[in-house]
């Protein structure tokens, strides 16, 4: 299916998968909708994505914890922005790695907010407009780590399961529409999420990569490019993808 001049709203879409995911539609001709909350980053993401081949490209300052601004920003959108054919609800994160018992609350807060109440957020402002036009996508972004927990790592991963589970409602609660609902799983990824879940401790987050050869965001967008491109009549429920030195969230070939 041709992507050319469909409107595509990418959250978190300032750096990592995000960021790969709109270069990636942007060489389809698409119309980009791109959002976070780093203006800065976003703009240069813009700037990429227009040398890419996109069609046209709105940004918009977004932080999706916050779901009067979602609301907003889908009802205020300009007239030609408004009929989103495809939603990639990316926006998301982990902190620190702790024990429960010893878990930072505020770090739990921060992945609870952004990983499942941001997503939720954005899909009750956008869907209602794809049932009402009889048309859409919605692209939740899960992990491994919402299929088995890994230590340390309890709020986060139980940010993914939820993800699984809501990615599975939406997709029952949409049943009779042509509105589809896929999850994209990667495992290991190298982006900025260990540095972010690390505080900014680059060293930590080195350590996470070593002697593996992660997934790039790259790899990521082009499951989703694929995943939305299907024909219309084909609904990719769940795309779980690896680096072949990852078997699931606890099994990796370490080499030395």
């Amino acid at each position: 299916m041709s992507l050319k001049e469909k409107i595509v709203f990418i959250t978190g879409a300032s750096s990592g998968i995000g960021a790969a995911t709109a270069l990636a539609f942007a060489a389809e001709g698409t119309r980009l909708l791109l959002a976070a909350r780093r203006a800065d980053k976003l703009a240069q993401v813009a700037s990429l994505a227009a040398g890419c081949g996109a069609a046209a490209i709105h940004s918009i300052d977004l932080d999706v914890r916050d779901h009067r601004a979602v609301q907003s920003a889908i009802d205020t959108l300009p007239p030609e922005w408004a009929p989103i054919d495809v939603l990639v609800n990316n926006a998301g994160l982990s902190r620190g790695l702790d024990k429960l018992y010893a878990g930072k609350i505020e770090d739990w807060d921060e992945m609870i907010d952004t990983n499942i109440k941001g997503m939720l957020y954005v899909a009750r402002a956008v869907v209602p407009g794809m049932v009402t036009r009889g048309r859409g996508h919605v692209v939740n972004m899960g992990s491994t780590a919402g299929e088995i927990t890994y230590p340390n790592g309890a709020v986060y991963c139980a940010t993914k399961a939820a993800e699984r589970a809501i990615n599975d409602g939406l997709r029952q609660d949409l049943l009779g529409t042509p509105v589809r609902v896929t999850s994209i799983d990667p495992g290991m990824v190298e982006t900025d999420f260990s540095l972010v879940r690390f505080h900014g401790d680059a060293e930590r987050a080195a350590k996470v990569y070593k002697g593996v050869t992660p997934l790039t965001p790259e790899d990521v967008a082009e499951a989703i490019v694929w995943a939305v491109s299907r024909p219309l009549h084909v609904n990719i429920a769940r795309v779980v993808l690896t680096s072949v030195d990852q078997a699931n969230s606890l099994l990796f070939n370490r080499k030395s």
